[in-house]
């Protein structure tokens, strides 16, 4: 767990991290590249480029973000640009690999935990930028009825799972699907 006092949103993410080794700056300094009215819903450390860095899924984009002393970098991803995500995982480290407007991001020596929680909350969330709704966001329209539902029901427990919504979201939905059956 990272105890940092940054804001809210951003605080409660990075309780959720295991270690902050490399990253602790970019933490600090995430407010200054987050877009007005962006919340951080999951971090992840990881090296890309020249360096380790963290990884920020917000609301809006995946932002990469490296804050070294002589150098920075700063790399984001918005979601209606990613096309696919993939992650592969060893005994300890994964690598993020974001297909993005034709080109290819690959964040290395991401802890297997954090990773594979954020590479499974970002295929939710492009799957619901895809049709379903996304998480935080109520669904409007009627749910079609049919073999759809299990895959629905499957992608909300990997949101919980990820910890991108929470219990009580989690259960509102999850009766939304079943009703419309």
């Amino acid at each position: 767990m990272v105890d940092v006092n940054v804001r809210p949103d951003i605080d409660a993410a990075a309780a959720k991290l295991r270690s902050a080794v490399g990253s602790k700056r970019e933490i600090l300094r995430l407010p200054e590249v987050l877009w007005e009215g962006e919340t951080v819903e999951m971090l992840a450390t990881g090296l890309y480029g020249k360096g380790n860095g963290l990884v920020a899924m917000t609301n809006r984009r995946l932002v990469f973000l490296k804050h070294g002393v002589l150098s920075q970098q700063i790399e984001d991803f918005p979601y209606e640009r990613i096309s696919s995500v993939q992650w592969s995982g060893g005994m300890m480290m994964g690598t993020l690999i974001v297909f993005a407007s034709g080109n290819k991001a690959e964040i290395k020596q991401m802890p297997k935990d954090s990773g594979k929680a954020l590479a499974d909350a970002l295929r939710a969330r492009l799957a619901g930028a895809a049709g379903a709704p996304a998480a935080g966001v109520a669904q409007t329209a009627p749910a079609p009825a049919g073999g759809d539902v299990a895959s629905r029901l499957a992608t909300l427990d990997q949101l919980r799972a990820a910890g991108a919504i929470t219990d009580a979201e989690y259960q509102d939905r999850r009766t939304k699907i079943l009703d419309s059956l």
